[in-house]
Parts: C-alpha cells; sequence; structure tokens
C-alpha cells in the first residue's frame, strides 16, 4: 500500500499543476504564459530519470525508494512556503528528480514484494495510485488551491508523502 500511496502522492503533484497555473501566476506575478511554460520541461524529465535511475541502480531499492519519498515531500513542503517563481521552480524540480526514477524502480520492487505470478497484480497495484490521482487527486487538488490557496495543495501533498514514508 505504501508504493499505491506515493504513486498517489506523485500522480496529484505532477498533474495539479494544472489546476493551479491560473492562481499561481495570480500570487506569485508572472505572466501566465511564463507559469505555463514549466510543463513544457517534458523532454529534459525523460533524460533526468534516465540518467537517475543508471546513477542509482547500484543502492538498495527500498532505501532508495525510501530517499526518494523523503526528497518528494521535502520538495512539496519546500513548494509551500515558496516566496516566489524561482523558490517554486526548485521545489518542482526535487519533487521531479523523485518523479521518474520511483516509478521504474517501485514497479521492480512491487514485482519482488510477491511471488512471481502474482508479479503483474502488484505492479497494476501501484500504478493504480497514478490512476486515481489522475481521476481524484487532481481535481481534489485543484478545489484546495482555488478555495484555500495554491500552497495548501503542496502542503497536503506533502502530507500524503509523509504517510507513505511511514507506511514503507
Amino acid at each position: 500500500m505504501a508504493l499505491t500511496l506515493s504513486a498517489f502522492a506523485i500522480g496529484t503533484t505532477e498533474f495539479v499543476i494544472v489546476g493551479l497555473i491560473p492562481s499561481l501566476s495570480a500570487s506569485l506575478a508572472v505572466p501566465l504564459p511564463s507559469a505555463a511554460s514549466w510543463s513544457a520541461c517534458t523532454r529534459w524529465r525523460r533524460c533526468r530519470r534516465a540518467l537517475l535511475t543508471a546513477l542509482t541502480g547500484r543502492l538498495p531499492r527500498k532505501l532508495l525508494l525510501l530517499g526518494l519519498m523523503a526528497l518528494f515531500t521535502a520538495g512539496n513542503l519546500v513548494a509551500w512556503q515558496a516566496p516566489g517563481y524561482q523558490a517554486l521552480i526548485a521545489a518542482r524540480v526535487l519533487t521531479g528528480l523523485a518523479h521518474g526514477v520511483f516509478f521504474s524502480i517501485g514497479s521492480t520492487l512491487a514485482a519482488g514484494l510477491v511471488p512471481k505470478e502474482k508479479g503483474a497484480s502488484a505492479i497494476a497495484l501501484m500504478f493504480s495510485g497514478l490512476t486515481v490521482a489522475l481521476v481524484t487527486g487532481v481535481p481534489l487538488g485543484t478545489f484546495i488551491g482555488q478555495h484555500f490557496g495554491w500552497q495548501a495543495t503542496f502542503l497536503a501533498v506533502a502530507v500524503l508523502g509523509a504517510l507513505a514514508l511511514s507506511a514503507a
């Protein structure tokens, strides 16, 4: 369940940003096109994911995932307290470091936690967290951001990250 909750938290923070862009733009006095541009770094993210996965390949998987979730949680806490646009971008980079590596290593770990014939089901269970994030986490995070401020969304996701860490 810790892997599923982690996938939910990561999926929520990754995609909720789209719903928060208007309030981020207004709050941080950043033009809307500039605020929207940070989701355009997908190609760089793919390269970074492959590099980080290769560099961390020798680390024990569970320890690596715990470290990634700690980094993810810290990044969301930084986003919650971000005083400006640059600090928020830095926080998003921290959370993004965890994102790609988590899913590649997490699926391997999930499959290894169960008998071989149940490996696919374990991976599917982990990725169900991402699916649920898209269906419920993103709309809920957007709602929280619109009613309580975008910072509250990042705090809520940081709490989810801490819960996932404590469940591991």
